[in-house]
């Protein structure tokens, strides 16, 4: 039973590890001169902090089929709002 255990926490670490390999990645509006925009994605949430918006945003630039991401706009308060630019 131990031992089942044990490869069952390997499997979802590595899960985990692959999956956050392949997220989107924030870059510069310079950078993103060489890319070919793929569209837009925003979050309104309430976070517990900006972070985890920008891994919301990561995650919906996965699902548009993006590598990467400009942050267009952005704010703090109850909410944490954000917005971004999707490239591949």
């Amino acid at each position: 039973m131990k031992k089942v255990s044990v490869s069952m926490i390997a499997i979802a670490l590595s899960t985990l590890v692959c999956s956050s390999a392949f997220a989107a990645k924030e870059i510069s509006k310079e950078e993103a001169k060489q890319y070919q925009k793929v569209g837009e994605v925003s979050t309104t949430n309430e976070h517990s902090a900006p972070s985890d918006a920008m891994k919301e945003i990561s995650q919906k630039a996965d699902e548009m089929g993006g590598k990467y991401f400009v942050i267009t706009s952005g704010t703090e308060g109850h909410k944490i709002r954000g917005t971004a630019t999707v490239y591949k």
